[in-house]
Order: structure tokens, then C-alpha cells, then sequence
């Protein structure tokens, strides 16, 4: 009957400047598409790589057939918030429905036979449909083509993306796509960019097709395979009966019609009848604690096997944070094993240049983080055998190779050259010291534990007659990174950081989600205590600091401030102004005004801190990081003179506390 058509798109794990392996990965997507029966495939963005014309550089979509370019569409609305800077690199094109010629390269003519070729805002007419091309984030947009393509007549839509992971995102993704054809019908096509790419975020696949409203066909959103091709097949008759119903005739002269590229070629064949339709799928979201045990692993994984290295180190002290990395580091290992023994040959072969044996298999993932993860608790005359105590056992657990160092000789020494310089020795507060010797020596300890994890993590390895040399991971939460409350050169400074985008509170449940699925006993005892730095004296053998003291202010609280702070954009004052509301239950006004203020103060004396802060797993929307994601200034006046006042004036006018509270003691 001739209105079926089979339909093919991919995610491809392309690498910036690996030329030969990206071209690789797009042969083997074609290849797997056409075995499929495809007509049509959709790769990812930017796997042609950018188009120069009349001198000016554009994100482009590249359309070919048989050797022949067909039309280069130029990307029309760039990304250019959050994390992504795309005006640096390109210019919109920004001449709606308009098409220029393309003089192409010599050497393109080459192969193609082709002078020039049509390039601009224009649609692909077939024998038995019509093609449109979104690219990225024109489908996010509130006037994203697809929605004049569609009243333009245009039945198939399709869209090569480069969209990152954050958590909790995919769900809006997975609703745009489905609303792009659920208000005036269609397929939708659907590809992206997956892995590591060199940088700190992670693109997650999730390549899908979609008609009328209804997701079909999707792929993995967390996968180790480099290449991976969806196909549908869908029947055009289906997109017609659904716009018949509900679609008015497009009314003359409302918009200028796409331009139409005339193809000679069928997506369907004559004798389709025998060919099954895709139907409706239901989509599995993963929740924010599998979220955090596939996409920080997928990416340690990238970057562990494209940096050459053998393997990881980690400063493990017991905590929340270095055991949700080591909890990371053995989901990792889960995927590979379960990659090896699906028989990704890829996988395989990485795995076995990175332990340096040709012939290993990996058996279980406690096994492989044997060979590839070595942890260290460096202990110090302020540890507790406690959190001592908890590092081995969940070093244990996991597999990792443990080593316990002691850093007292080294702080010593280094004491020691500041008394013969200036013939004083600090004290620490608890011995009658001041506040600037208390944190002095605090970050004498954190220092030398980032020196000492860079000298075994560069020659552990060789110690044991092994080559190369392991990545320092660095273990500090999002939250921390937004007050500043770590030691600049600490264990923080790392090679690389997977849970730096993330939230405490995240990190909590992903750790309960750990122990339930991989039976880490010791994950619990190390949940139950209260987070701590342990750079003060013990009392009793038992910890006087604790992190949220230190702060004064809880973890939760954190996330919550710093989500008005880069989401919101609050200030102070107008995060005091929403905050009185969201608390009001909990703090007075003063209550408020005292941890908006002591926020603030924190925030802007550390800011300088995010300018080095280890490269990180971007998962979260508030994440502090100064590279690319939060331009800000890192010399703040850190008074907030004026800011300040305005909340203390508000606080006078108002009651010492809320209304709830009032009525709870009242009715006492």
C-alpha cells in the first residue's frame, strides 16, 4: 500500500577531535539502520562537524543520500544558558524560511559531484512525505519549528541533540518530544549525543521515536555501548487520520510556507502490508538514586579508559561523601561486568588495556575493583576509630584495594619549619588557641592528605611492578562547594569529582539505595553518623565537630537556599522574602534573616574557592561551578551592606515569630 516507513535513530558516543573513531561510530549506525530495514537514520548533533558560510560559523545538520548532500540546515535558536556557551562558537541563522546556495569544498565536490547545494531554513519533500529538522534545543524552545512545520504539512519531524544529564530531567524531554506531536500529530525523531565527552557533563543517550503523542520505540538513557541505533516502523496514514481529526486547514498568508527540497525517493514501499507497526510503549524513569548509580558511573568510565590511566584512588575517611564515591566507582564496575558479559567487545578490549593484561576477563565487580580502585583512610591523632573502622569495612565490601596512612609525621613537620621560622607553635582552640590557629591547623591535616593521595596514586602502581597510574577522585558534595565549606587544596582538589553536582540529601538516599541493592553493611553505621571533618581534637576519644554545626545551617537547608541562589536568582534579601514563607513552620523571621545572612557571608569569603574546584559530574541545576555553568565574580563585598539593612528592617516590622508557631504555643 505503500505508507509504512521504517525509521532509524541512534546515540553515538563521539569524542571531541577523535576524527577516525567518531567517523567509526557513524558507519557502524548506518550500517546497523540499513540491516534493520531503515530508509532513514538520524544521528546526533555536531557529528558532521560545523559549516563555514560566507564566513560565518554554524551548527549544521547535514542531509544526504546516495552520495548526494541533499540540503545543510543551520541550527536557528542556540543554547546559550546554563551550561552551554554555543554564541561563542556559532551564529543563529536567523532568516526564517529563506535558502541560500552553498558552494561546496573541493574537496566535497569530489565526492559528491556537486558545485553547489541548498543551505537555510527548508523541509525534505519526498515521493510519500515531508521532513523537518529540529536541532538540540529548538525543541525546547517556545516557538520550536516543529510547530510551523507541522500546520505546514510536514509529517515527520526529527532532531540531532546533544542534551546533558541532570537528575530529575528526563521527564521533561521525554514530554516535550510527546507533546510536539500530541498537539497536531506527527513522528518525531529523536537522537542524542551519549558519554563522556571530555568535559564535566554527561550526555544520556535516550534516542526515541514518537507518533501522535506516543513514544514507540526508545533507548537506553545509561549505557557503556558506543553505538546504538533504534528503528520503527510507523505508518504515515496513522499521522494523516490524526490530523484529520483534529487539525483545521492552515489558513493562507498566516506564515511563510517551508521551502521544499524535491527528493526522488520513497521511505515506503509498495508491498508493505506484511510489515508490523510499532505501538505504544510505556516509559520507565529511573529514580534519583539510580540516576546517580548510572550516569556518575557511565562517565567515570569514559574518563577512565580515554585518560590512559589504570585505575582510581580515593581518600576514603568513613563519610558520607568519599563512600558515595567509592559506592560510585563499584557501580561503574557493575556495568562494565554486565557490558563484558552481554559481550560488548569494546568494553572488553578497554577493560583489559586498562589493567594491563590482554588476557583478563572480569569475573564479578568486587573483583574488578580490585584491580582498578584503591582506597586510603589517612588517619591523624584527631581520628576516631569509628569512621576508621567504617572505611575498612565498606572497603571491604566493595573489593578496593585499602591502605590505611597516617599523616601525624607529616603534619609534624611541617609544624615544624613554621616554629623555627617564626619560633611559635599554634594550638588548636580546644588547647587555648585562637580561631585563626584552629583553622591553620585544620587545613595543615586536610593539605597534606591531598599531597599524599597525589603521591600514591601516581606511584602505588609502580610500588607493585605496574604500569601507568591511577586518577585522584575527589568526594565533595554540591552543597559544600556552595559555602565554600572545604579546604582549597584539600582532598577536595582531585583529578576528577563524580558526586560534585550533587546534593547531601542526594547522597543519603543513593547510599540507602546502595546497601539495599549491593548488601553493604557497613553503609548503614557510616549513614546513622553525623558528618564530620575530624581536623579537631577528639574529646574522650569522641567528635566535637560536626559539619552542620560548623555551617550553621543543615544540609537540607543548604539545598534549598541554594536553589533560590542560581534558580531562583535570589539575593539575600529576596531569599529572606521567600524563605519566612517556606519556613514559617520551622524559623521565626530572626531565625531566617540569621541563616540567609550567615549563608551569604559564607558563600561570598569563599567564592574564590569554585575557580579551582575539581572538574565535576554536572547532575545538578544549583551547582556552584565557576567554569562554565555559574559565571560569577569570585571578589564579593562580603558585608552586604545595603542587603543586609533591608532584611533587618523587614525583621523589625514583624513578629519575633510565625504565625504557626504562635498558634502551636497558644494552643500548649
Amino acid at each position: 500500500m505503500g505508507r509504512k516507513v521504517t525509521l532509524a535513530t541512534c546515540s553515538l558516543n563521539q569524542w571531541a577531535l577523535d576524527f577516525e573513531g567518531n567517523a567509526d561510530r557513524i558507519l557502524k549506525s548506518i550500517e546497523i539502520a540499513k540491516v534493520n530495514g531503515a530508509k532513514y537514520r538520524l544521528g546526533p548533533e555536531l557529528e558532521i562537524w560545523p559549516v563555514m558560510h560566507h564566513n560565518v560559523r554554524y551548527n549544521c545538520r547535514v542531509l544526504f543520500l546516495n552520495r548526494k548532500i541533499l540540503l545543510i540546515r543551520p541550527k536557528m535558536l542556540m543554547a546559550n544558558h546554563g551550561i552551554y556557551r554555543e554564541m561563542r562558537w556559532f551564529s543563529p541563522w536567523r532568516r526564517l524560511r529563506e535558502v541560500e546556495e552553498y558552494f561546496l569544498p573541493r574537496m566535497i565536490q569530489e565526492v559528491t559531484g556537486q558545485d553547489t547545494v541548498p543551505f537555510g531554513d527548508c523541509v525534505l519533500s519526498t515521493k510519500d512525505s515531508c521532513i523537518g529538522t529540529e536541532i538540540c534545543a529548538e525543541l525546547w524552545s517556545p516557538n520550536s519549528p516543529h510547530i510551523q512545520m507541522g500546520l505546514d504539512g510536514v509529517e515527520i519531524f526529527t532532531n540531532s541533540s546533544a542534551s546533558h544529564h541532570e537528575l530529575r530531567k528526563a521527564d521533561q524531554r521525554v514530554n516535550l518530544i510527546k507533546s510536539a506531536t500530541t498537539k497536531s500529530g506527527g513522528i518525531y525523531l529523536y537522537a542524542n549525543q551519549k558519554g563522556c565527552d571530555g568535559d564535566r557533563v554527561y550526555y544520556d543517550g535516550c534516542a526515541m521515536v514518537a507518533i501522535n503523542g506516543d513514544v514507540v520505540a526508545r533507548g537506553a538513557q545509561f549505557s557503556l555501548d558506543d553505538v546504538e541505533v533504534i528503528t520503527a516502523t510507523l505508518d504515515l496514514e496513522d499521522v494523516r487520520s490524526y490530523r484529520g481529526e483534529l487539525c483545521q486547514q492552515r489558513l493562507e498568508g498566516q506564515q511563510k510556507p517551508c521551502h521544499r527540497i524535491k527528493v526522488d525517493f520513497s521511505l515506503s514501499s509498495p508491498n508493505d502490508i506484511h510489515l508490523p507497526t510499532h505501538q505504544p510503549i510505556q516509559w520507565h524513569f529511573h529514580t534519583p538514586e539510580e540516576e546517580i548509580s548510572l550516569g556518575p558511573a557511565c562517565w567515570l568510565w569514559d574518563y577512565l579508559r580515554r585518560s590512559g590511566q589504570g585505575g582510581f584512588l580515593l581518600p576514603l575517611s568513613g563519610g558520607v561523601d568519599s563512600s558515595s564515591t567509592a559506592c560510585i566507582v563499584h557501580c561503574m564496575c557493575v556495568l562494565v561486568c554486565q557490558a563484558v558479559d552481554d559481550g560488548n567487545s569494546q568494553v572488553l578490549k578497554d577493560v583489559r588495556r586498562v589493567v594491563g593484561d590482554e588476557s583478563y576477563t572480569p569475573q564479578e565487580p568486587k573483583e574488578l575493583c580490585g584491580r582498578i580502585f584503591t582506597t586510603c583512610y589517612m588517619t591523624s591523632e584527631n581520628s576516631s576509630q569509628d569512621t576508621c573502622s567504617r572505611a575498612r569495612d565498606l572497603a571491604g565490601q566493595i573489593g578496593s584495594a585499602h591502605m590505611n596512612i597516617s599523616i601525624d609525621m607529616a603534619v609534624k613537620g611541617i609544624l615544624g619549619i613554621f616554629s623555627v621560622v617564626t619560633g611559635r607553635w599554634p594550638q588548636f582552640r580546644a588547647n587555648g588557641g585562637s580561631n585563626r590557629e584552629n583553622l591553620a591547623l585544620q587545613n595543615v591535616q586536610a593539605r597534606v592528605r591531598m599531597v599524599l593521595a597525589y603521591l600514591f596514586a601516581q606511584l602505588s602502581l609502580w610500588a607493585h611492578g605496574k604500569p601507568g597510574g591511577l586518577l585522584v577522585l575527589g568526594s565533595a558534595n554540591v552543597d559544600e562547594s556552595l559555602t565554600g565549606y572545604f579546604t582549597k587544596y584539600d582532598c577536595s582538589s582531585a583529578d576528577i569529582n563524580p558526586i560534585g553536582g550533587i546534593s547531601k540529601s542526594d547522597l543519603k538516599s543513593f547510599l540507602v539505595y546502595c546497601a539495599e541493592r549491593f548488601q553493604f553493611a557497613a553503609l548503614r553505621g557510616i549513614l546513622a553518623a553525623p558528618p564530620t571533618a575530624e581536623l579537631e581534637p577528639l574529646t574522650d576519644g569522641q567528635l566535637t565537630q560536626t559539619d552542620e554545626a560548623d555551617m550553621g545551617m543543615t544540609y537540607s537547608e543548604l539545598s534549598v537556599i541554594g536553589r533560590l541562589r542560581k534558580i531562583s536568582k535570589c539575593g539575600p534579601f529576596s531569599m529572606f522574602c521567600k524563605l519566612i514563607h517556606m519556613w514559617k513552620d520551622v524559623f521565626s523571621p530572626t531565625e531566617v534573616a540569621q541563616k540567609v545572612k550567615r549563608f551569604f557571608r559564607m558563600y561570598s569569603v569563599n567564592r574564590h574557592k569554585m575557580t579551582t574546584v575539581t572538574p565535576s559530574y554536572h547532575a545538578e541545576s544549583y551547582s556552584p561551578d565557576d567554569n562554565r555553568f555559574d559565571l560569577r565574580p569570585f571578589l564579593y563585598n562580603t558585608r552586604w551592606t545595603w542587603q543586609f539593612r533591608c532584611i533587618d528592617n523587614q525583621v523589625s516590622q514583624m513578629p519575633t515569630t510565625s504565625t504557626s508557631n504562635t498558634e502551636q504555643k497558644t494552643s500548649v
